[in-house]
């Protein structure tokens, strides 16, 4: 009976051990090329970010990856507008964000890296460093573990995660075929291969003469980074002139987020607040830290040229739908310079 019940054990044994390297298999296979998507948009090594999700959702096991499609264990915090989960980690029943695909959960994480002051220094190494980088995130805080770094490194080496850094979007799904020759037999992997048959693109190689980069200037271009951003981080809340509502006036390109997480509002509510149609925002722009007005704090204004609605609206912090109703124009239509915009009453009939 005892010899029945240890061979019944070593084979339960022998096939959880099997099913959880398939399943890092699996999960490499199907999110590796969310993980060179993002390593194209923000530098972060493809092998980090899924050595990274691999160990955050136990090979894509996890009840937050499969419940909530967070990959990365990425909590609400106070500027997470989108659906929620309980989830009990470092206390119980802690709130994490719920993604509607993956791919989101990805994007999320690199935005979490690339925005976040703690990791600033993550971004000067070497992109093709995986070594340095699971470092480099130990020691910004990214985790408690003390062997965190270890534990990246191991998963990118056991699994040759690093053949990644050196792809692209057109080339990792043959990335992948060449790692795991099997899947040549796997229709639907094959299938995700043909549409990347028709864009992928053959490299074209320019020869340029040799330009060295002077130490003068690289540190213009330092300069010039640190100038932009002590401009950003020193803009200040002030009171518009229309009911006192609370503005900022953007000193430098940059982006909702930005100004979301400077000034502890959420992104959905500037991009509701300001009718901002995408998330870029230019120099000069007025952006509201609060809801705009129903009118404005003057009777008529004269329409400069080159002007749209919603500078007006954002001129004069008046909600853009009211500043059409009240000039009787459809959304969408612009006014032509000089024409003179009602702030206050409805324009009268002609």
């Amino acid at each position: 009976m005892k010899r029945l019940f240890l061979l019944t054990s070593l084979l339960v044994l022998s096939k959880f051990s099997a099913q959880t390297w398939a399943t890092e298999d699996q999960y490499i296979q199907k999110f590796a090329q969310y993980a060179v998507e993002e390593m194209e948009k923000y530098k972060i090594p493809a092998s980090i970010t899924l050595a990274q999700g691999l160990l955050e959702t136990g090979g894509g096991q996890s009840r937050l990856a499969q419940q909530g499609n967070n990959h990365f264990g990425i909590k609400c915090k106070e500027d997470w507008t989108g659906k929620t989960m309980k989830h009990t980690d470092d206390a119980p029943n802690e709130c994490f964000r719920v993604y509607d695909d993956p791919r989101q959960s990805y994007e999320d994480h690199s935005i979490f890296l690339a925005t976040r002051k703690y990791y600033t220094n993550l971004f000067k190494l070497d992109m093709k460093d995986y070594r340095a980088w699971a470092h480099g995130l130990k020691k910004a805080g990214y985790a408690t573990n003390p062997r965190y770094a270890s534990i990246l490194i191991g998963k990118i080496e056991k699994y040759r995660l690093y053949e990644f850094d050196n792809t692209n979007t057109n080339e990792v799904l043959y990335a992948v075929l060449k790692m795991y020759p099997d899947l040549k037999d796997d229709r639907a992997f094959m299938a995700k291969l043909e549409p990347a048959k028709q864009t992928k693109k053959e490299p074209v190689t320019v020869t340029v003469p040799y330009k060295q980069t002077s130490y003068a200037q690289q540190q213009k271009r330092v300069e010039k980074i640190k100038s932009k951003a002590e401009s950003l981080n020193s803009m200040l809340v002030k009171n518009h002139p229309n009911q006192g509502l609370k503005y900022v006036v953007i000193s430098e390109d940059t982006n909702v987020r930005f100004i979301a997480n400077k000034f502890k509002v959420s992104e959905s509510k500037l991009m509701k607040w300001n009718e901002l149609s995408n998330t870029s925002l230019k120099k000069n722009d007025i952006i509201f830290l609060e809801s705009k007005n129903s009118t404005g704090n003057t009777a008529t204004y004269k329409a400069e040229a080159g002007e749209n609605m919603h500078d007006i609206a954002q001129k004069f912090g008046i909600k853009l739908h009211k500043l059409y109703a009240k000039n009787r124009m459809n959304e969408g239509e612009n006014p032509l310079a000089g024409q003179l915009i009602y702030l206050i009453d409805k324009k009268p009939r002609n």
